[in-house]
C-alpha cells in the first residue's frame, strides 16, 4: 500500500500544487485568523502528552480547529521536529450544521447524528472505499469512542473542493467524516500516514491547561 500511495501522490502532486496556487489567488483575503503556528505546537504537545500512549508515531500531528469557519482551511499537519505548519481545507459534519451556513454548532458522538466528534483520534489503515482511497480512525476521548463503529474516516469528496468556497462561500458537508477535496487529500494521507493523533475541537479562547 505504502508503494501504491507513493505513486498516486507522485502522480497528483504537481496537479494539486497548481490548483492550490489558483484558490489562493481567487480566494478574498481571509477574515478569520487561523491560531498561531506556536500555539497550535503548544496544542499538539499537550495532546501528545495525553494520549501518546496510545499514538505510535509522534513525528507528524494534526489539528483540526472547528471554531472556524469551513472557507477557511482549518486542518493543520504539523511537523513536531521541524515546527512547520501546513494548512488545509476540511470539511465537517451535517449534523453538526444543520442550517449549512459553513460554522460547525455542536460536536456529537451519536450513531446516526452525522456530525463532527471532538477528541483525539489516531489514524489506522488505508483501505478502497466509496470515496476511493481513505484512512479509517479510532476515537481516543469519550467524546469520540464510536468513531470507528459510525464509520468516522478520513477521505477525498468533491463537495469538499475549495471551489465551492467562491461560489457559495462554504464547502460541503460530510456524515461526521473528516473529507478533503481530492487534489489535497493524497498530501494529507502522505504526511499523516497510519499510527498519528489527529485532534478536533475549538480553539478559539485561552489554551487550557
Amino acid at each position: 500500500m505504502k508503494t501504491i500511495l507513493t505513486a498516486q501522490i507522485g502522480r497528483r502532486q504537481m496537479l494539486a500544487g497548481s490548483v492550490a496556487t489558483a484558490a489562493a489567488a481567487l480566494l478574498p483575503a481571509r477574515a478569520f485568523a487561523s491560531p498561531t503556528d506556536t500555539r497550535l505546537l503548544q496544542i499538539a504537545r499537550r495532546e501528545l502528552d495525553r494520549v501518546g500512549s496510545h499514538v505510535p508515531s509522534h513525528d507528524v500531528v494534526a489539528l483540526a480547529d472547528f471554531s472556524m469557519p469551513s472557507a477557511e482551511p482549518r486542518f493543520f499537519i504539523l511537523d513536531m521536529l521541524t515546527g512547520d505548519v501546513k494548512h488545509f481545507y476540511v470539511t465537517h459534519g451535517r449534523g453538526s450544521d444543520p442550517q449549512h451556513d459553513g460554522w460547525l454548532k455542536a460536536f456529537s458522538n451519536t450513531y446516526g447524528s452525522n456530525a463532527t466528534s471532538r477528541g483525539a483520534y489516531v489514524t489506522r489503515n488505508y483501505y478502497e472505499g466509496k470515496h476511493g482511497l481513505s484512512v479509517r480512525l479510532a476515537g481516543l476521548d469519550p467524546d469520540n469512542c464510536n468513531a470507528e463503529n459510525r464509520a468516522i474516516v478520513m477521505h477525498g469528496a468533491d463537495y469538499a473542493n475549495p471551489d465551492r468556497i467562491r461560489t457559495m462561500g462554504k464547502l460541503g458537508r460530510s456524515e461526521g467524516c473528516f473529507a478533503f477535496s481530492y487534489d489535497s487529500l493524497f498530501e494529507v494521507l502522505g504526511r499523516l500516514g497510519p499510527g498519528r493523533m489527529i485532534f478536533a475541537d475549538r480553539f478559539e479562547g485561552p489554551l487550557a491547561g
